[in-house]
C-alpha cells in the first residue's frame, strides 16, 4: 500500500506541474518572466517529487529508487520543453550562445526558490500520514547524503555530472531511437554509483532543495560540494567537448558501439 501511495504522490505533482506548465506558456506573454516561472514550477516539482523518492529509497531500496528516477527523468525531458531546473544549463547556454546573463540569474533565482518552496506542500503531504512510511517524516530534521570527506564529494558531483554531460552532448550527435531513455539511464546509472557517498544529486538546486542547512555538513560545504562542484564539473565538459580530440573519440567510441 505504501508504494502505491508513494507512486501517487509522485505521478500527483508531475501531473498538476504539467497542467500548470501549460497554462503559463498559454497566459505568460513577455518571455523572461514565462522563462522564470516555468524555472520554478520545474525545479518545484523535481524537488518535491524526489522528496518522495527520499521516501522509496529508505524504505524499497536504492534499485526502486533508480528505477522511478529512470522514469521521471523521461518524463521531465517530454514535459519541461525549456525548462532544465539546472543552474548549470543556463550558464552552458550562456557560455556557448551568450544569452543574456541577467536572464540567467533570474531564472536560477527562480529555480531555487521553487526547490526551497518544495518542501511545504510535501511536508503536508506527509503529516497526513496516508501511508506507514510517511508517519514522522514531516517534522523530523534531515540529514545530509555526504558520506565521505567535503573534498572526495566534491571531485564525486565534479567528476560524473561532467560524464553525463558529455555523453548527452556525444548522444546529441547522433539522435538515435529512444534517446532520451539512454540519456537517463546513463544519468540514473551515474546517480545510483555516487548514491551512498555524496547522494549523486548532479544538480545544485536539488541538493539545496533536498538538503540545504540538514545536519552532516555545513551550508558553506553543501555550496563547495553541490553548488561548486557540479558547476566545474560542466564548464569542465564544455571545455572538453571544445577540444577536437576528444570529441572524436566520444564520438567514435558511441558509433561502433551503436553499429
Amino acid at each position: 500500500m505504501s508504494i502505491i501511495v508513494s507512486s501517487l504522490t509522485i505521478a500527483t505533482q508531475m501531473a498538476l506541474s504539467h497542467v500548470i506548465r501549460g497554462r503559463l506558456s498559454d497566459l505568460v506573454q513577455n518571455d523572461l518572466l514565462k522563462g522564470c516561472l516555468l524555472e520554478l514550477v520545474a525545479a518545484a516539482e523535481m524537488c518535491g517529487t524526489c522528496y518522495e523518492l527520499i521516501i522509496v529509497a529508505d524504505n524499497y531500496g536504492v534499485s526502486a529508487y533508480g528505477v522511478y528516477l529512470f522514469l521521471m527523468t523521461i518524463w521531465w525531458g517530454q514535459s519541461w520543453g525549456t525548462a532544465t531546473a539546472c543552474p548549470y544549463s543556463l550558464l552552458e547556454e550562456y557560455v556557448e550562445e551568450g544569452t543574456n546573463p541577467l536572464h540567467v540569474v533570474f531564472k536560477m533565482i527562480a529555480q531555487v526558490i521553487g526547490g526551497l518552496m518544495s518542501f511545504r506542500w510535501v511536508k503536508q503531504l506527509w503529516m497526513l500520514e496516508l501511508a506507514q512510511t510517511h508517519i514522522g517524516r514531516g517534522v523530523e530534521d534531515c540529514t545530509a547524503d555526504l558520506q565521505v570527506p567535503v573534498i572526495l564529494g566534491f571531485l564525486i558531483e565534479c567528476i560524473l555530472t561532467c560524464a553525463c554531460r558529455l555523453f548527452s552532448r556525444t548522444l546529441g550527435q547522433f539522435e538515435p531511437k529512444f534517446a532520451s531513455a539512454i540519456d537517463s539511464f546513463f544519468a540514473t546509472s551515474m546517480v545510483v554509483l555516487a548514491f551512498n557517498y555524496s547522494g549523486g544529486y548532479f544538480n545544485p538546486v536539488l541538493a539545496t532543495g533536498l538538503k540545504w542547512s540538514c545536519r552532516g555538513h555545513t551550508n558553506m560545504e553543501h555550496v563547495l560540494v553541490y553548488w561548486a562542484g557540479s558547476i566545474l564539473g560542466s564548464m569542465m565538459s564544455l571545455k572538453l567537448w571544445s577540444l577536437p580530440t576528444v570529441r572524436s573519440t566520444l564520438v567514435d567510441k558511441f558509433k561502433t558501439k551503436t553499429e
